[in-house]
């Protein structure tokens, strides 16, 4: 088995898309106005529509209705992130902060309000945890 990815659903397609291609620097691949998908090696961020929901059943999922997951980006250089994020991002949980566990994580949240956390291991431990 192989995880490859996770969905968000959303009432604003191309704002989502365009909110995670900026803080992400990645691009959007659509299929159609309903669904678009954002590719890292590892995984993919799949952004789609309420009009999809009915698709695997109807009600199933819900818009902005997220208070139980967190999406996590590794990247290079986490403070980085945070000055090209600052005055883009509306909501910032909590600027840079250094973790127990050897990450250096920004934490904010998307236009929906699902948390989003961009995070650089800085630790021996991490780093080796993460390849860097």
């Amino acid at each position: 088995m192989d995880f490859v990815s996770i969905r968000i659903i959303t009432d604003d397609v191309a704002r989502l898309v365009a909110f995670y291609e900026r803080a992400t620097g990645l691009p959007a691949s659509w299929s159609t106005e309903d669904f678009a998908e954002l590719r890292t090696p590892s995984a993919t961020l799949a952004i789609a529509g309420t009009r999809t929901v009915p698709l695997f059943s109807p009600g199933a999922a819900h818009p902005a209705d997220n208070r139980s997951v967190i999406l996590e980006f590794l990247v290079d250089d986490v403070d980085s992130v945070y000055r090209n994020l600052s005055g883009f991002v509306a909501d910032f949980v909590n600027e840079p902060t250094t973790m127990p566990w050897g990450n250096r994580s920004l934490l904010m949240r998307d236009p929906d309000g699902t948390l989003v956390n961009f995070f650089t291991p800085v630790t021996p431990a991490a780093r080796e945890k993460f390849a860097r």
